[in-house]
Parts: structure tokens; sequence; C-alpha cells
């Protein structure tokens, strides 16, 4: 399902390049918002691999779905929702978001509860700022799997930390499939994440942390960083600025890495 005209007319076009047969509204892609009642309308998915709506001047208007149980304008948030409702139970996806989504309080907090509830969030990959959004914004790849029931599906977490002590990204510096090299091996053969996977510790970038864990100790936030990024400036270490200079709010801002114990 596609909001924007154009872009549904494209897709359309491109099914039809590939040999996909789609009438736009029982098969292939359908003209609507999966965020109002036509998207509870979408059969069941097998596999998801998507990023959140980018959305449109107009934002397409506020999510309207009768089955979204904490009401909320975040889109993203919303949206993850429309996700894991969409799944078949042991469907599995994997959705690129904002770090907002995974970290922020009050509805973000009741969305990751009921995510992990129902479905098994396997594993978080942390990328480097800039990649999807703007410079400075950082992302996740969520991936998870529908449980065959509806309460405690998700008992812990993979966390692949990406985004500490990596080079700035973009038309200079592109990124590569060789940056997840070391990612896809942790991450294991198993596209439902039980392949045997190895924590790294404090010092690695890949690391296991339980549900029980997140919520006594995160409130059920994935707020989860353990790498100190060296590519920061720590303040304590910058010299006294001269008369009349400015500096940087970006390089004044004192960086220290978070602790936590599993």
């Amino acid at each position: 399902m596609e909001l924007v005209q154009d872009t549904h007319r494209l897709a359309m076009m491109n099914l039809l390049l590939h040999d996909i047969e789609s009438d736009g509204e029982t098969t292939g892609i359908r003209l609507g918002d999966s965020l109002s009642g036509a998207g509870q309308e979408l059969p069941p998915a097998d596999l998801i691999l998507t990023n959140p709506p980018f959305g449109i001047e107009k934002g397409g208007g506020l999510p309207s779905r009768d089955d979204f149980t904490y009401p909320t304008s975040n889109k993203q948030l919303a949206f993850l929702r429309h996700l894991y409702r969409g799944l078949k139970p042991e469907g599995r996806a994997a959705v690129v978001l904002p770090d907002n989504v995974p970290f922020e309080s009050n509805t973000g907090a009741e969305v990751r509860r009921d995510l992990m509830d129902k479905c098994d969030l396997h594993t978080i990959l942390r990328l480097p700022a800039g990649i999807f959004y703007a410079q400075g914004v950082k992302t996740n790849v969520l991936f998870f799997t529908r449980g065959k029931r509806d309460k405690d599906t998700t008992k812990e977490v993979w966390v692949y930390d990406l985004s500490a002590n990596m080079p700035s990204f973009g038309k200079t510096t592109p990124l590569k499939r060789e940056h997840f090299a070391d990612f896809e091996k942790s991450f294991g053969a198993d596209p439902y994440g039980k392949s045997k996977r190895t924590d790294q510790g404090e010092e690695g970038r890949f690391r296991r942390f339980t549900r029980d864990w997140s919520c006594d100790r995160k409130q059920d936030s994935l707020d989860i960083a353990w790498l100190r990024d060296e590519s920061l400036v720590d303040a304590d270490s910058l010299p006294e600025p001269g008369r009349g200079e400015l500096v940087s709010p970006a390089l004044a801002r004192h960086h220290s890495p978070h602790e936590f114990v599993e």
C-alpha cells in the first residue's frame, strides 16, 4: 500500500517491468494509507523489509486505525505497530527506525512493550548517523519475529553497535556491503536470529541483553550503548577559548559512555 499517487504509479510500473501481476486493488500495490482503516484490510505478511514513511507535504492525516491501542501522532511509532500487527505468526520483519522510536518514553515505551510481548525482538543494528535521515540523526534496524502468543515473547535482545567509531558516511565515503561483514557474521545464518552467537563484551560491538534487564534497568527503553565514541570530542580536553571566540555546542558537549551490567 502506497500513500503518494506518483510513487504508487512508479511502483506499479516497476512490477509490470518485472512481470509481477498487479491490479492495484487485490494484488500488487494498493493506493491508500496503511495507517487508516485500509491498512487493516491488507493480508498478513510472511516477510516485511522496510523503512518508515517519510511523509508528504500534507502528512496524510493522523493515524486512524481502530486496532491501535496507544494513540499517537508519531507516524513512525504508528507504522511500527502496523508492521508487527501485519505479520503472520512466525512471520519476520526488519525495519529502519530513527533513535527516538527505540528510546522514546510514554507512548513509545508502551509500543515497545507491546512489540516485545507480541514479537521476538531478537536483534538491533545501530547504524551510523546520516544514513537514512539528516546528518547527525542515528537510525537502527530492528529485526523481529511475530510470536505465537501475545505475551512475553521477547526473552533477550542482541545489539550490534555499528554507530560508534565509524567514518562520516556520505557521497565521498559511501556505506558499502563490506561495512556489514562482521555484523552478518555475528548475526548468523538463521534469519530468525537463532544462530549460536557470542557476546563480544564491553570492547566488542555485539552484546546480549535480557528482557528482564531491560525492564528492570531501562524501563523497557532500548537506549543501549556501551562503546565510547572516540570521534566525539571530550570537553575536558579542550583548551581555554580565547577572548571573543565562540565554541560550538557540539564540541562543548561532554560525552561519557554508558555502563551496563547484564
